[in-house]
Formats: structure tokens, sequence, C-alpha cells
């Protein structure tokens, strides 16, 4: 027995049919019932679809054939291949030099009768064959023939459709993994977004908001009160003689200072206000709905608490570190309803305006602010004695220890 000689389209028709991603797939329902169909037409006890692969043939479906054949060599259809443009009959293999020495032939109950209506690719690529069998010798009916060539045409569309399906499941699942990394990405990008907007906000020392985030907080709490009418208080904070610290004991020293008074001041505000780092040794902290007095014990408070804190500075603390502590200074301004622009820059070295008052029997004037001395506090007001439109009569206080 001589093998089949094999397409001139060999390789192209190999990367076709690999193309389909069938071989050696399950059984799948279309295929076994056009072979069942094909063999009812024809009215034979066998039917298949094969497929030719490089050295065998592989059968997607099949019916009344016990052990298929996987030899290429022996294959009917490996024939059939050679001729896509029509259906190959062999009435009677037992007559056909091509295949009367064929084991499938020379068998006992071996094959009389076959008829295979190629696989034809849109491409024109031969992939296999819709075929039927008998054990007796026949021929087809021309209805027979045709209705085997459309059957074969169905078979090739079930193929088409398979890997159309399979190929947008392909794409699909692509489109859902890019869809999910663009997700990550996004909300990677979100949350680096909010990372570099919190650094813009935040002092990276002592982790408190920066004078840019207070500005806004401020902002906002002075539109709320405009529109509530609820007082206002600014507490601001400033580290007196500072750069002797930073002398005396170092950078770092000076660093753990601030944090530790950085820390008190958020505690101190956490829940009502917000405490902030306004530059240098400079902290600001807001407190919404603090009426004066409520706003003067709150920093009378908060100058206690630095000499509670637990900074830890070498012997060198007797000598300067305390009496640091226990000169920090804390100016308040005051609003009723709102603070104007001018009022608030007024405000803003008032506590600086203080430490460099000079006193004259408990009361000066610096820059149109009067300054009352009484008891351990120095107070400031406007020395006009005019009451402000926008309600902002008392500036600020002192404590003079």
């Amino acid at each position: 027995m001589s093998p089949p000689p094999k397409p001139d389209n060999e390789e192209a028709r190999l990367d076709a049919l690999y193309s389909f991603d069938i071989l050696d797939s399950a059984p799948e329902q279309g295929f076994d019932d056009l072979v069942r169909i094909a063999a009812g037409i024809c009215g034979v006890p066998m039917a298949a679809v094969t497929l030719i692969d490089r050295d065998r043939q592989w059968f997607k479906a099949q019916v009344g054939i016990e052990h298929p054949d996987p030899s290429r060599e022996s294959s009917f259809c490996a024939h059939a291949i050679l001729a896509p443009e029509r259906t190959m009959v062999v009435p009677d293999a037992t007559r056909d030099t091509r295949f009367a020495d064929n084991p499938l032939v020379t068998a006992e109950n071996g094959i009389r009768f076959y008829a295979g209506a190629p696989l034809l690719t849109r491409e024109g690529f031969a992939l296999g064959a819709l075929c039927v069998v008998d054990d007796q010798p026949r021929d087809l009916a021309p209805f027979q023939c045709e209705a085997l060539e459309a059957l074969s045409r169905q078979v090739t569309h079930l193929l088409e459709l398979r890997r159309v399906s399979r190929d947008l499941s392909h794409q699909l699942r692509e489109r859902a993994w890019y869809e999910q990394q663009m997700r990550l990405y996004q909300a990677q990008l979100e949350q680096q977004n909010a990372e570099l907007s919190e650094q813009t906000r935040t002092d990276p020392l002592t982790g408190l908001p920066n004078r840019r985030a207070f500005a806004a907080a401020l902002a906002g709490a002075i539109t709320r009160t405009t529109g509530t009418g609820d007082p206002l208080a600014v507490a601001v904070v400033d580290v007196d003689h500072f750069k002797t610290i930073n002398d005396l004991h170092g950078h770092d020293e000076g660093d753990r200072v601030l944090v530790a008074l950085a820390d008190m001041l958020k505690a101190q505000a956490a829940g009502r206000g917000m405490a902030a780092r306004h530059g240098g040794e400079e902290f600001v902290v807001l407190l919404p709905g603090a009426t004066l007095e409520e706003a003067r014990l709150q920093c009378e408070f908060m100058r206690q608490s630095v000499g509670l804190l637990p900074i830890g500075l070498p012997v060198l603390v007797s000598f300067g570190v305390y009496v640091f502590f226990a000169l920090v200074s804390i100016g308040i301004a005051f609003l009723r309803r709102a603070l104007k622009h001018a009022d608030l820059l007024a405000f803003q070295r008032v506590d600086g305006g203080l430490n460099r008052g000079a006193f004259r029997r408990n009361q000066a004037r610096i820059r149109g602010v009067e300054l009352v001395r009484e008891g351990n506090f120095l107070l400031a007001f406007f020395s006009d004695g005019k009451r402000r439109d926008n309600g902002v009569d008392f500036l600020g206080f002192q404590r003079r220890d």
C-alpha cells in the first residue's frame, strides 16, 4: 500500500487547521448530530468528521466506527483532500488500486464503500472530510451526494463559528483583564494623587497640616461663621528663643521639641478644632465655636501642658529648656462673625508685637493696638475704641511670667 501524497499547500493547510485549535478537543453535540444526519441520508452504518494532521487523521465525530484508525497512511480522507473541489466516491474499495491492499479494506468486514466531501475553509484549505462508509459496495444518488456536500459545508461553518466564539471569548477575557488592570492603575493613581495632595498639605516634620492646609481650613471656618454667626477663635503658638534651643542642643533636639509640641497641640485640638504648623517654630490652632473666655482657658491649659511634655533633654534643661517652655507665648484672635483680611493681617504678628512691646505703667500702644497688662496677662485691643463691623475688638493676650 502506497501512502497518499500530500497536497502542494500542505504547510499552509496545516497552519489553517491549527488555527481552529480543535485537534484532540472533547466531543461536541453539533458535530455528532451532523454525522448521524449524513449516515441517515446516505443509508450507511458509518459516518465521521475527520481532520488530517501532519502524520495522523483525527475523528472529531463518528458513528458506527468502533476503532478509528489514526494512521494517515491508511486514511481514505487523506486522499479526499487531494481533490477538494469534489466529493470523492469509492463504490468498491477492493476494485480501486489505491485501496485494494489497504488494511482497512482487507480486514474482516472491511471497508467497501467510501464517500468523502472535503471540509473547505473560506481560503480554500481542505482540513479533512465528512465521510460516509459501508462494508458493502454501493454508490450515492445525486441528491445524496449533494446532501453530503451541504452537510460538509455545515461542518465547516460550525468550525468557523467555534473559532469565532473562541476568539471572542479570548478577547473578552483580555478585555476583562485590561479593564481590571485599568481599574487597579486608576486606584493606584488616585491613591498616589491623594498621597501627593496630602504631602502638599502636611508638614513633613510634625505631621500637622501646614500653612496651606490651615489657610484652606480657616477660609472654610470663616465662611461658616459668616453664615451661622457662631464664634471662631484662632490661637497662635510661638516658641520663644527657639534659636537658643538649636544652638545649645542641636537641630535634632530642636526638631524633637517641635514634634512634642505639635503632638500636644494636636491632642488639645482633637474633636473640636485643628492644629497646624504655620512655619518655623510657629503653630496655629483653629478653635471653631470657642468664645473668648473658652479660647483663653484653652490657651492657658496648652501653655501649662508645655511644661509636662516628655522632652527628655539632658541636665541643661534647668538652664534653658524648661525656661523655654515656660516662655511659650500664646496669642488669640477672636471673631464673633468673621475676620476681614486687614484685621487678620493685623493679628498675624500680634504675638511678635507683644513680645517686642515696651511697658509703661502696664499700658502701651503699638501701631493702633492698645496693650493692657492685667495680672500675669498682657491683653491687646484696637486702640481707637471703636467696635469693628466684623465684631473684632479683642486681638490677643500673652502670659508674662
